[in-house]
């Protein structure tokens, strides 16, 4: 069975670093973007089974490259983890937009490993040990 792919997009990288460690600590394969150019070339190339997604980065922020996932017939079915620490009020205003869905979670920086990796288990159905 293949491993689980996460797509961490964030140009923070002790958030990436955190990220990636826990995941792969317990059987992920992950990858990086540090913006949502850089994240759609990544998705291009190879989708990845989940995305964890900051909103606020330089040159595409997340709520663009968000809206084009959900928009694309061939990606808006790859979970989406909305990872900032941007306020409550962004969580309601993304979840409300009429354009696109929700995200399929949502993670309030800062967050603690476990909070992490139950998410990511519940999105991809178990996935790695």
């Amino acid at each position: 069975m293949a491993e689980t792919t996460v797509l961490i997009v964030d140009d923070e990288p002790d958030i990436c670093d955190f990220i990636s460690t826990v995941l792969r600590d317990h059987g992920y394969a992950t990858s990086r973007a540090a913006n949502g150019a850089e994240a759609l070339e990544k998705v291009r190339a190879a989708p990845p089974d989940l995305i964890t997604l900051d909103i606020s980065m330089p040159e595409k922020s997340g709520v663009k490259f968000y809206r084009e996932m959900k928009e694309s017939g061939a990606w808006n079915k790859i979970p989406i983890v909305i990872v900032t620490g941007i306020s409550e009020e962004f969580r309601r205003f993304i979840s409300t937009r009429r354009q696109v869905p929700p995200p399929e979670g949502y993670l309030s920086k800062p967050f603690d490993a476990g909070e992490l990796l139950g998410l990511v288990r519940k999105l991809t159905g178990g996935g790695a040990s």
